[in-house]
């Protein structure tokens, strides 16, 4: 087998030095989502419209709320015949302290072979990696098999009102054809032990279910009895959900996950054997357990309180916020789980809900992702999982459009990729960007 490095192909070393400038030059336009529509994306939208028509691309911009753009353009592939592919990566990030941080957290700066700032992983590193596979196949005249869609969106890190589900909702048009899609969280290197390289391919996401909790109670003043405190109601409830054990529903891609991580380790199991025993079969998978345990259930975590405003004044309300996840297919058990443990004098509602998302793991779109990551990196694994939160793919599953997560990035061991989504010090290697731009383009032009 040819090594990787020695594959014809367009990636040469501009392609390598321009993920690089990419990624630090995206970092340095202030994207920040703080859900309160204050976050303009244009300025990058309009950065990455300029580079994709360098590449003799016609990307258009689009817009609900001005300043909240999205841009998507269209690569035309060698076989008409085939469905199209649906490359997204969204444009904002998460809010960031700058005390907090090593080095500015918009400063994109390249410090010792390391790229660092907000949006390194999420995702502007996956927005420039896609920028430079298409500017180098237009320098070297290449084309896909199928047709490939690029989006590059809005608001995901909030509602995504603004973002793919305008896209989704208003702009169909776009993505005709396009019958599956690859985005964020996917294709890391994760070592799982030593001589163990895993790369965990996303094939499912968790629905969300951010809920708002309210009771309703009788104000009065805080030395008297007080039979109706919505504060009291409210507490209850939330600790009754904070400490709720969910029950153990295993989908098709956890199954599967399981399997192999499990078989990995030289572990073999009957995942439908009586008696089996889910929490047992992850202490023995090692650090590989943190792949799949958040998603073996449903899930509800208290995040926010409000309530009164003097300590000596009982309020007539009180409320709450929960972080709820759903597996997939676990949707009407979350809902009646919540009617009863909230009991009565507190009422719920959904204050955002997306839908729960499965995908095929015997696919030859993920057979080809699997084999482009072990191509370039002999001797890992790919193996299937599902994401504990969520990716615009739920939106943009309306159109029928099938989501994976496949951002390919080789990690060195001790770089706790996950706990810099959304942390502080957010940063990539540049030896990653490499790697993936090398693995972007070998799947895309034979997806």
């Amino acid at each position: 087998m040819a090594e990787a490095t020695d594959l014809p192909g367009p990636v040469d070393d501009r392609a390598l030095d321009e993920v690089v400038t990419f990624t630090s030059e995206l970092i340095r336009i202030d994207t920040t989502n703080r859900g309160d529509d204050s976050c303009r994306e244009r300025p990058a939208a309009e950065y990455v419209a300029e580079r994709l028509a360098d590449a003799g691309l016609e990307p258009t911009l689009l817009e609900r709320t001005p300043g909240r753009t999205n841009v998507v353009a269209r690569i035309e592939g060698t076989d008409p015949s085939a469905d199209a592919l649906l490359v997204h990566g969204h444009l904002d990030v998460v809010p960031a302290e700058a005390a907090d941080w090593t080095v500015h957290p918009f400063s994109g700066e390249v410090r010792d072979g390391v790229v660092w700032g907000r949006g390194a992983v999420d995702m502007k590193n996956m927005d420039a990696m896609v920028l430079s596979v298409v500017r180098a196949w237009a320098r070297a005249g290449v084309r896909p098999r199928r047709d490939i869609v690029i989006a590059y969106t809005a608001d995901e890190e909030a509602s995504a009102n603004d973002g793919s589900g305008f896209l989704a909702d208003r702009h169909p048009e776009f993505f005709e054809g396009c019958t599956e899609g690859i985005s964020e969280s996917g294709a890391f290197t994760f070592h799982a032990g030593p001589g163990m390289s895993l790369y965990p391919i996303a094939a499912g996401e968790r629905g969300t279910g951010w809920l708002k909790l309210t009771a309703e109670g009788k104000a009065g003043h805080g030395s008297k009895v007080n039979k109706a405190n919505a504060v009291s109601l409210l507490s209850a409830a939330v600790a009754r959900i904070g400490q709720h054990e969910w029950p153990v529903r295993l989908t098709p891609t956890v199954r599967a996950a399981l399997t192999e991580i499990a078989a990995l380790h030289h572990i073999r199991v009957d995942l439908d054997a009586p008696g089996f025993d889910v929490d047992e079969l992850l202490g023995k998978l090692g650090p590989a357990a943190a792949l799949v345990e958040p998603t073996v259930r449903n899930s509800t975590n208290p995040t926010m309180l409000d309530a009164g405003y003097k300590v000596n004044v009982i309020p007539g309300r009180a409320t709450a916020h929960i972080d709820g996840r759903m597996v997939p297919g676990g949707e009407d058990e979350f809902v009646e789980t919540l009617d009863r443990l909230t009991g009565p004098g507190v009422d719920w509602e959904f204050h955002h809900r997306e839908v729960a998302l499965e995908a095929p793991v015997d696919s030859p779109t993920y057979e080809k992702m699997r084999a482009a990551v072990e191509l370039f990196d002999p001797g890992a694994h790919a193996v299937p999982y599902c994401m504990s939160g969520g990716t615009d793919a739920k939106q943009f599953s309306r159109l029928g459009i099938t989501g994976y997560g496949f951002s390919p990035l080789k990690l060195p061991v001790g770089f706790d990729y996950q706990a810099l989504f959304h942390g502080v010090d957010e940063r990539v290697p540049v030896d990653a960007l490499h790697f993936g731009v090398r693995v972007l383009n070998h799947f895309l032009r034979n997806a």
